[in-house]
């Protein structure tokens, strides 16, 4: 049996791609048997044989005892049975999924894979994927037999950059294999690491299905959000005020309005509706929800441009300084941020933009979006616009905006988390 095998280190297990999700399933699984650690990137492997992670979300500590090799050599992943796939799936600049390294990852062990290997896929795909998509690849590179010579199951990632208190360990675990064998074999291996649990899923398309509506689910209720506080917006009262009264009956949601960028749920929803569509149905609920959430930026952009404005400057040539780049708040990931839309809207317009973030890297946000990130606000700024609710920003009061700006001017507090804190500007959050 596989696991125990992999128990008295007879085999390895190997991990291939090792960022946000890869890398903390490695080291969790490296406590307990001898994995082998895979990215493309020689420089996050460098990084990483020195306990350092490259994503910044694991500290050296994780590293200590770990039974783990750091390869980016492919050669190296022959000595595994067990090999979780774990690269991400982005989707196109149409919006359609893009499974180049998806595929890439499964010719790539489709080469080394053995009689009696297991495959398990963590990337997020649409239902249906790994069979029909992974699988003949695996096939076609290693010339096995899907099911009689290797098995293959997904167990989706449920990582949550930044969150300290859901981490992998004490989040449940859904696994699913191809045959009762493989499903109750790679269930009771991800048991090896997971405290709160696993939950067995009937098959690999139902386990795909799960996490793909787990993103979409939010995705839609954060585009109610965003839509009321457009609506709002034009009543002239505050969203997070009417959310706060809403909020007090027991069965009302708490989601709240803001950007919805990163790798996941301004992602997910886009590989579904591209399955349902494929399908011969026109997913509406789902595709309007994206289309809210990818028009938010601009539409702050916008927001901002109409009070510069209001207050009698000249548009052309003001100055505008974004706090906050980052897809979400105290994380270095800058992949599929929606801050760039506001940027990108006050550029158009002729504004000055200064951009500046305390956890993203200078080099990957000029490499990525060709913006210059600026240590430290620069001069005097006729708006600023709080757009990441880092924790270095949420203790900020009126006091530190002071020096910073021209008068009059505005403060946009995009997740409205100095309400109540400005008096003397004007003030304008979702």
């Amino acid at each position: 049996m596989i696991l125990n095998q992999l128990l008295k280190k007879e085999t390895a297990l190997s991990v291939i791609g090792l960022g946000y999700v890869g890398l903390p399933i490695a080291l969790e699984f490296a406590k307990k048997i001898k994995v082998i650690g895979f990215d493309i990137k020689p420089e996050r492997i460098e990084l990483m044989r020195k306990g350092i992670d490259p994503s910044n979300e694991l500290a050296s500590e994780a590293f200590h005892g770990a039974d783990i090799t750091f390869t980016y050599s492919p050669a190296d992943l022959k000595s595994a049975s067990l090999h979780i796939i774990a690269v991400p799936t982005p989707i196109t600049r149409n919006n359609l999924p893009d499974l180049n390294s998806v595929i890439m990852a499964s010719e790539m062990v489709g080469k080394i894979l053995k009689k009696g290997d297991y495959v398990v896929y963590e990337s997020t795909v649409y239902p249906g994927c790994t069979e029909e998509d992974c699988v003949p690849v695996l096939e076609k590179f290693s010339g096995l037999k899907y099911i009689e010579d290797f098995k293959v199951g997904f167990s989706p990632e449920r990582i949550n950059p930044g969150d300290k208190h859901n981490t992998l360990t004490k989040v449940t675990k859904v696994t699913s294999g191809c045959d009762d064998e493989s499903a109750e074999n790679i269930a009771k291996i991800y048991e090896l690491i997971i405290e709160a649990g696993v939950h067995r899923a009937s098959s690999i398309k139902v386990a795909e299905a799960a996490k793909i509506i787990e993103n979409t689910q939010r995705d839609i209720n954060i585009a109610f959000m965003n839509e009321l506080s457009i609506i709002f917006n034009r009543m002239k009262i505050n969203t997070y005020e009417v959310l706060e009264a809403a909020g007090t009956k027991w069965n009302f949601l708490k989601f709240f309005p803001g950007l919805v960028g990163g790798h996941c749920i301004g992602v997910d929803p886009y590989y579904l509706s591209y399955k349902a569509k494929s399908l011969g149905y026109h997913p509406q609920i789902i595709d309007s929800g994206r289309f809210v959430n990818d028009s938010m930026g601009r539409y702050i952009g916008k927001q901002t441009v109409k009070k510069i404005i209001h207050a009698g400057k000249g548009i052309k040539d003001s100055r505008v300084l974004i706090m906050g780049i980052t897809f979400k708040e105290n994380v270095s990931d800058i992949r599929n941020s929606k801050v760039v839309d506001i940027i990108s809207e006050l550029n158009e317009f002729g504004v000055k933009v200064d951009v500046i973030d305390p956890n993203a890297v200078s080099h990957e946000v000029k490499e990525e979006y060709d913006i210059e990130l600026k240590s430290e606000p620069l001069g005097k700024y006729d708006a600023i616009i709080v757009a990441v609710n880092h924790k270095e920003y949420t203790s900020l009061n009126e006091a530190f905006f002071e020096p910073l700006l021209n008068e009059p001017a505005l403060i946009v507090d995009v997740k409205g988390i100095m309400r109540g804190k400005i008096k003397k500007y004007s003030y304008w959050s979702l």
